[in-house]
């Protein structure tokens, strides 16, 4: 028994180990039978809802049995739809649409068209323009004059029959032909209407588009049925584009069986007839208020609350009407903002009380967001200092400016604005005027906008006559406003990219790893760009080229390449000139291209790359934009490693270098502009063509185009290290930047001072 005992301990202490698992297998198995049992229960005896009995499991229809929704559910769970393609038929390539919207079937939300005549289209119909039209996405003005003179700014319909009944015909035609697929609403309103812009973009969003909707100041017909309204034209009215497309192909109809004076009674009796809908001036709880002007009306002193509420209001007689009409209801709109500001920041205070910051969490202003924080030195915003007649921080760099332009108008405003509010806030018991600005700071913050801080000098008069000079300290913030999309051209990224590169004799030891870059990153690819080299001989050089060709090496390379890519042809131009003009060569290369040419302007050093000839054809866009990248320069790796071991990993992408903003080699931009520009310049210059020994490409852009020059950090442009070599015979302007590139390319400030610190220490021992 003791023996057996003592086996039994053994094996116990032996199993002990396992227990642990073994009691997890166990309670595994009997929890998992246990789940089973009761979900086979579950299964045979469902509890059954009060409704039609349920199909048996095998009854079930196909499309539960396959995984697919049963019939009513299609919309609610997504289905994958296999590609197939017939192999008997011939492969078509897709063409996809120009937008993303466009292939998803999005429309935009409002057109709207405005009625005009041969009395009113210089006079009432150009106040329209000038006070809503640019508030509407999308603004037609439809006439029925011949050939008539266009304002400017202005698009018009002519459609050569001024009968108003016509005319509305013709209009709804148009509408229908050519926006009936693209807009979700269609706003029609006569040039003597005033509508509040933004009031009726805020009624579409609140309506929906799958309903039939005449909306509108519902009137009711001379002598008919008393239950059918028609839209009056004066106030305008909405159509929905449901109710467009249904009307449609009644308007044939309707112009040769309803007889009318006015249009809008026209329409209304077409819509009435053909597709029972009346006019409206209330629909899922949004209203379309209007107001009737009386004849000598004066705006500013008009205090009703239908006024104020009014989305359109009608007769505007003569343009000074329609412009004191803007001005008053932009004044209401500018107090209802400010109402809810102030609102809204009372709600701010409130809450904040309740957070656990406090009070003290409260930013100033209220709503901004709060001033951004460095987390190191580096990351300080900096503040310029200014008074009322210079800038002490000046665009090229030196330190004092006299204040102009923009600048000048900025801070002008700034201190009306800052007098403004002291004179708000503690009126009538002061009253504050300006003596003098003593001094003035300003920053932009990236967070929430430009910051001001100002010390005035100002005369504080009281009630009773009394005057002190004080010096105050206010502090002023311009927010950043909503952001705008600006609407830009279209542009491909298959256009074709022309490279041109000038090369010297002291390019020459760069030449081959340009060539490689190029073929590696271009020809290889197969990317729709060309090469064009620029040999500028020496006039020495040039008088010896039959001896001696100083580009006989860079030729062969070329060679080399044409027979390794035989489609492949790069031609060059020599050029002799003791100053290599950037534009006298641009010239020569001009004349030899296209005018739809694309140029990309490239320097020996850059390293090509797909990446950044695709940003090349975007923001290069003809007759609009063109486009000069600031390239990433890399340190000098002996003064930045030191004799250590270069990083050269992609973790090290944009490290060890900077971006240099005094360099103007790169450039894109289209041949037809640079004529354009090209043709300015030298009707100001005449026969001067020393002149252009101290310009470049984008002197000439900036001063003799009108088109946008966007000059942006290009990250996909890096160019190793390398001690360029500046020519004297340039300006003194040109000279003194090659020779900035160069100094600032050397290094980190931080890199240098080692350089000097190792230097020291090397003399001292």
């Amino acid at each position: 028994a003791v023996a057996a005992a003592m086996r039994l301990g053994a094996v116990l202490s032996a199993l002990r180990p396992a227990l642990p698992l073994l009691l997890g297998l166990s309670l595994g198995c009997s929890l998992s039978l246990l789940r089973a049992s009761w979900g086979h229960g579950a299964a045979e005896e469902r509890c059954l809802a009060p409704g039609p009995p349920a199909l048996p499991a095998r009854e079930a229809p196909p499309e539960a049995a396959e995984g697919r929704p049963a019939p009513g559910h299609e919309d609610f769970r997504p289905r994958i739809v296999p590609y197939y393609r017939d192999p008997n038929k011939p492969y078509k390539k897709v063409l996809r649409t120009r937008y993303i919207q466009t292939e998803l079937g999005f429309h935009e939300r409002l057109f709207v068209a405005v009625l005009t005549s041969k009395a009113t289209l210089n006079t009432l119909a150009v106040a329209v323009n000038k006070t809503v039209a640019h508030h509407f996405p999308r603004l037609l003005y439809f006439t029925g004059l011949r050939s008539a003179k266009v304002p400017h700014g202005m698009v018009l319909v002519a459609h050569g029959d001024e009968r108003p009944i016509w005319l509305m015909y013709e209009t709804m035609n148009y509408i229908h032909q050519h926006f009936g697929s693209d807009y979700d609403w269609f706003y029609i309103m006569q040039d003597d209407t005033y509508a509040q812009a933004e009031q009726v973009k805020a009624l579409v969003t609140h309506l929906s588009i799958n309903q039939d909707v005449y909306l509108g100041r519902a009137e009711e017909f001379i002598g008919g049925d008393e239950q059918a309204r028609y839209c009056h034209g004066g106030f305008g009215y909405l159509l929905s584009r449901s109710l467009l497309l249904k009307l449609h192909p009644h308007l044939d109809s309707c112009r040769n069986e309803i007889l009318s004076v006015r249009p809008d009674e026209w329409l209304g009796r077409c819509i009435i007839d053909f597709l029972g809908i009346t006019c409206v001036s209330q629909l899922q709880g949004q209203h379309y208020h209007t107001y009737e002007l009386a004849k000598n009306t004066e705006p500013e002193k008009e205090e009703e609350e239908e006024f104020q509420a009014a989305l359109a209001v009608h007769p505007v007689s003569d343009m000074t009407l329609m412009y004191r009409l803007h001005k008053q209801f932009s004044r209401i709109q500018l107090d209802r903002v400010y109402q809810e500001i102030q609102d809204l920041q009372m709600q701010i205070r409130n809450l904040t009380a309740l957070t656990p910051a406090g009070e003290a969490g409260v930013t100033w202003p209220v709503g901004i967001n709060a001033p951004f924080l460095p987390k190191s030195r580096f990351e300080v915003i900096s503040w310029d200092y200014f008074t009322e007649q210079h800038l002490f921080s000046c665009p090229d760099g030196s330190p004092k400016c006299e204040l102009s332009g923009a600048s000048k108008a900025d801070i002008s405003e700034i201190i009306e604005s800052a007098v403004e509010q002291l004179n708000r806030l503690y009126q009538p018991l002061l009253r504050f005027s300006k003596r003098q600005l003593l001094n003035g700071y300003r920053r932009f913050d990236p967070t929430r906008g430009m910051e001001y801080t100002l010390d005035l000098l100002l005369e504080a008069a009281t009630q009773k006559g009394h005057s002190r000079v004080l010096a105050k300290r206010v502090s002023l913030v311009r927010p950043l406003s909503k952001v705008e999309i600006i609407p830009m051209p279209y542009v491909t990224e298959a256009t074709r990219v022309q490279l041109v590169l000038p090369l010297t004799v002291q390019d020459l030891d760069f030449v081959a790893n340009f060539l490689d870059m190029f073929a590696m990153n271009t020809l290889d690819t197969h990317d729709n760009a060309l090469l064009t080299l620029l040999f500028i001989y020496h006039p020495y050089d040039a008088h010896r080229v039959g001896q001696v060709d100083v580009f006989a090496g860079v030729k062969a390379m070329v060679g080399e390449l044409e027979k390794r890519y035989a489609e492949v042809k790069i031609p060059w131009i020599s050029v002799k000139t003791e100053v290599p003009s950037q534009v006298k060569l641009m010239d020569i290369v001009s004349k030899k291209h296209p005018v739809d040419t694309l140029f990309f302007l490239a320097s020996v050093w850059t390293e090509i790359n797909m990446e950044f000839l695709n940003r090349c054809r975007m923001n290069t866009i003809s007759n609009w934009q063109v486009f000069f990248p600031v390239h990433f320069q890399e340190f000098n790796p002996a003064l930045v490693y030191r004799g250590e071991q270069t990083a050269s990993s992609n973790t090290d992408f944009l490290r060890d270098g900077h971006f240099d903003r005094h360099s103007f080699a790169e450039a894109c931009f289209y041949n037809s502009d640079y004529m354009t520009a090209r043709t300015k310049l030298a009707a100001d210059i005449l026969d001067r063509d020393e002149v252009l020994e101290s310009m470049e490409v984008f002197d000439v852009f900036l001063h003799y185009s009108g088109l946008h020059l966007f000059r942006a950090v290009e990250p996909g442009l890096v160019q190793k290290y390398t001690l360029r070599s500046c020519n004297p015979r340039l300006s003194e302007e040109l000279y003194h930047r090659c020779v900035l590139s160069n100094l600032e390319g050397l290094a980190s400030r931080s890199h240098l001072a080692m350089a000097l610190f190792e230097q020291e220490q090397a003399n001292s021992t």
